[in-house]
C-alpha cells in the first residue's frame, strides 16, 4: 500500500484550521502535518488536554483526513540560536520579544511540552529545528578552529538532551529537518550531531530533500546513511539557477527573485529527482507519510498544493516483495 500524502500547514498557517482541512480534502490530501502556529496546534493546550487533542483528530475526521506528525519549527530554532534577535521575535510570545535568553528559556520549555502534547494527540514525531550557535562561523573568517565547532556542538547537547529525555518519557520521537541554521544542515553535521547527543534514539530527521539539493547534495544519499533515523519526510523542491552572474549563498535577494542563485519551486516543477528518493525510501523501510511543504513564489498556492498531491500519489509506490526473476528459479 503506498504512504499516506499530508500537507504541512506552515505556510497555510493564516487560514483558519476548519477552512484548511476543507481545502485540503479537496485537493486530494490524506492527512495534515499540523504547524504549531496559527490556529493549527495550540501546544500549550494539546499538552494539557486530552480534550483538546480529541477535539482536533475529531475536526480532521470530519474532513476524512489523519494526522500523523506536528512541527514546532520556529520555537525549536529559538533553543541554540546565538542571537534570538528582532527576527525571531515572531517566533515566540509577546512578553518575551527583544530578549534573547527570555526567548530561549520559553523554547526549551514548549518543546519538552510538545513531546506532551504528540503523545496526547496521538502521533509519535514532533518535526522541528535546533538553532545553531555556530552557524554563523560557517565560511570559517575570522578564522574558525575546532575547538569553536566542539563547543558548538557541545552546546547543541547541554540544551538538547534534557529536552530529548522529555520525548523518550512519553515515547515521541523528536525529528530535526537538517537545514541551514541548524546544528545540522548535511551529511557530515548530521553524523556530528548525533555522535554529540551520544545515538540518542529518540532523535532522528525529518527528510527534506530541496534543502539538500541547492548545496549541491544528492538528497537519497542522505536517507540511506540514515536509514533508521528517517521519521518522517517532506516532498519540497528547489531548483538550482546558477547563471554565471549568481551565487549559491542567495545574494541577500529574496525568494522567488529570479536573479537569485536558486529557488523554492513547487514539488515536481524544480530539480529534485523525486523518483530516487521514493526508491530510497522504499529501500530503507519507511512507512510514514509524504508531507508535501509546499513553497513557492511565483505560483498560486491553491493550484500548487492541489498539483503537488496529484505528482506525490501518482510517483509513490509499493515496494515489491519478490524479486523480478524469481519466477525462474525452478
Amino acid at each position: 500500500m503506498a504512504r499516506n500524502v499530508t500537507l504541512f500547514t506552515g505556510q497555510w498557517a493564516d487560514l483558519p484550521i476548519e477552512k484548511l482541512c476543507e481545502m485540503a480534502k479537496d485537493m486530494g490530501y490524506e492527512g495534515l502535518e499540523l504547524a504549531c502556529w496559527g490556529d493549527h496546534f495550540d501546544v500549550e493546550r494539546a499538552a494539557s488536554s486530552k480534550k483538546w487533542c480529541d477535539d482536533r483528530r475529531a475536526l480532521l475526521a470530519k474532513y476524512g483526513l489523519g494526522c500523523w506528525a506536528i512541527s514546532h519549527h520556529l520555537a525549536g530554532q529559538l533553543v541554540c540560536d546565538l542571537n534570538n534577535d528582532h527576527r525571531s521575535d515572531m517566533f515566540a510570545p509577546k512578553n518575551t520579544h527583544g530578549n534573547a535568553e527570555a526567548k530561549r528559556k520559553w523554547a526549551v520549555e514548549t518543546m519538552k511540552k510538545s513531546a506532551v502534547a504528540a503523545k496526547n494527540m496521538g502521533v509519535g514525531v514532533v518535526n522541528g529545528f535546533t538553532g545553531s550557535s555556530i552557524w554563523h562561523m560557517l565560511y570559517a573568517f575570522p578564522p574558525v578552529s575546532e575547538e569553536d565547532v566542539n563547543k558548538g556542538f557541545a552546546y547543541f547537547a547541554e540544551m538538547w538532551k534534557p529536552i530529548l529525555a522529555e520525548f523518550k518519557k512519553n515515547k515521541v520521537k523528536f525529528a530535526l529537518e537538517v537545514h541551514p541554521t541548524e546544528i545540522a544542515f548535511d551529511i557530515y553535521t548530521a553524523e556530528r550531531a548525533l555522535k554529540a547527543i551520544g545515538g540518542d534514539k529518540s532523535f532522528g530527521f525529518n527528510f527534506d530533500p530541496s534543502h539538500l539539493l541547492w548545496q549541491g547534495m544528492k538528497p537519497e544519499r542522505f536517507i540511506y546513511r540514515f536509514a533508521d533515523r528517517i521519521f518522517h519526510c517532506h516532498m519540497k523542491d528547489a531548483i538550482v539557477t546558477l547563471d554565471g552572474d549568481s551565487g549559491i549563498l542567495g545574494s541577500h535577494i529574496g525568494f522567488g527573485d529570479h536573479r537569485r542563485g536558486w529557488n523554492f519551486h513547487s514539488v515536481g516543477r524544480g530539480g529534485v529527482n523525486f523518483e530516487e528518493i521514493i526508491r530510497a525510501l522504499n529501500t530503507v523501510g519507511y512507512q510514514g507519510p509524504l508531507s508535501v511543504e509546499w513553497e513557492d513564489s511565483a505560483m498560486n498556492r491553491e493550484q500548487g498544493g492541489r498539483e503537488a498531491c496529484a505528482f506525490v500519489k501518482k510517483l509513490d509506490f509499493t515496494p515489491s516483495g519478490i524479486a523480478f526473476d524469481a519466477q525462474f528459479d525452478r
